[in-house]
């Protein structure tokens, strides 16, 4: 197997402890042959499912709209004459 040598951003960086974290994965080498393998996969169409759990609870970190145009769900689709 070749060897390839990369520089990356800072961004990176962040990105790839943060998938490191997500997937368990041990080293940073692991985790970028399993993200090339699939976004190679993805982008020739062979990608599996797409996983959403690291994004759960993300809304949260949101401050609530202090004075909201409507009270609830119901009030959003119900027409007001």
């Amino acid at each position: 197997m070749g060897q390839i040598n990369m520089h990356v951003t800072p961004w990176f960086e962040k990105m790839l402890a943060r998938f490191m974290r997500v997937r368990k994965i041990a080293t940073k080498s692991e985790a970028i042959r399993i993200a090339v393998k699939e976004g190679v996969e993805r982008s020739v169409g062979k990608g599996g499912t797409v996983e959403f759990h690291s994004l759960r609870g993300y809304a949260n970190r949101f401050s609530v709209n202090p004075r909201p145009r409507f009270r609830n769900d119901d009030d959003l689709w119900n027409k007001k004459t």
